[in-house]
């Protein structure tokens, strides 16, 4: 049996959730979990392959188990930590921005005093930033969980299946926006907007699925105060616990996905689609949902629709033929596809 060590000391719990259920009662492969306290708190389950980890202890915590395989679901910090990884063991990195993976040391320097400059220059001194794009290069293989990203150079590496459920009966048409409520990322204020000016004898309820906060969430307020009695609004001010996202995202009849196409990681532009991820795409075949996106994102996916000009009568006028993501993501397949993957890469 191939062992594989999994680390999360970063970011992407969702990421780390998603690796152990697809492994969940793998055959073929026996996994250890490495993860930091925050990222632990956020997993579901936790088995005795679960180990706290930080960037201090987890050079030592790999040297006795003889991995034949080290993936790293997040590198944006603890870069001198994670080159030492790569040089060391056969390491896959998954990779959530392309364009920060070719930085130079000049843009580097550049990025660290144009926002969150102190912890940036924390970055810098303690944490090795200029060692960021080494660590991609010397990294065996570089992993994408969008197969539109995927190259040579950039692995597909299919997390994602959909989960089976039974499909709710809405007595209202339940639109689901996921994701953190932030104009940063995403063009809220057209979604606010659009509702406000909602003419509809239907009853409609929209739910913004992620915590909001500042603008955003005083903009909610008003609108929920302000639209009529035949639409309803729910949204968050706190974290929205993984129980309340599963129970929405059930519920939902639609995504509505209003992502910002253009968007900057560490001052460095990005796009979605072509050197990000988001992570709607996800969302989208966890939960075997059509998703309204941007006209303009690029897609050949059948269940990512274009945005019309009229979305609310797009969102009423959905395919009447349900896209088969069963067919296409179901969890024994993409296990299939996962397991080849992995056999590749060791």
């Amino acid at each position: 049996m191939k062992r594989i060590a999994y680390i999360e000391i970063d970011t992407h719990a969702e990421i780390a959730q998603a690796f152990m259920d697809i492994m969940e009662d793998n055959q073929h492969f026996a996994v250890d979990y490495y993860f930091s306290k925050r990222i632990k708190d956020q997993i579901g389950k936790h088995g005795e392959t679960v180990y706290l980890s930080d960037s201090s202890m987890i050079l030592d915590q790999l040297k006795t188990k003889g991995y034949d395989l080290v993936i790293i679901g997040t590198v944006h910090r603890y870069f001198n930590t994670f080159l030492a990884v790569t040089e060391k063991y056969n390491t896959a990195v998954i990779t959530h921005n392309l364009n920060f993976t070719k930085a130079s040391k000049q843009d580097l320097m550049k990025s660290i005093f144009k926002e969150d400059v102190i912890y940036r220059l924390k970055l810098w001194w303690k944490e090795g930033l200029f060692y960021s794009s080494e660590v991609y290069q010397k990294a065996k293989h570089l992993l994408v969980l969008d197969e539109a990203l995927a190259s040579e150079k950039y692995r597909f590496f299919p997390l994602f299946y959909t989960r089976n459920f039974d499909k709710a009966k809405n007595e209202n048409w339940s639109v689901v926006i996921p994701g953190g409520v932030s104009q940063k990322r995403r063009d809220y204020n057209t979604i606010f907007k659009t509702i406000q000016h909602l003419q509809t004898d239907k009853n409609w309820e929209f739910i913004f699925l992620g915590k909001a906060q500042g603008n955003e969430l005083k903009a909610l307020k008003k609108l929920s105060a302000d639209v009529p009695e035949n639409v309803h609004i729910t949204f968050f001010s706190e974290r929205v616990s993984s129980e309340d996202f599963e129970k929405w995202m059930q519920k939902a009849d639609v995504l509505w996905c209003p992502i910002q196409l253009e968007t900057v990681f560490f001052s460095l532009k990005e796009r979605y689609g072509i050197t990000k991820m988001t992570g709607n795409l996800g969302d989208a075949i966890n939960y075997g949902k059509w998703a309204v996106f941007p006209k303009n994102y690029p897609s050949k996916l059948e269940f990512i629709l274009p945005e019309k000009e009229n979305i609310l009568e797009q969102c009423n006028d959905l395919p009447e033929v349900d896209f088969d993501f069963q067919k296409t993501y179901g969890k024994g397949g993409v296990q299939k596809k996962v397991e080849k993957l992995l056999n590749n890469l060791i």
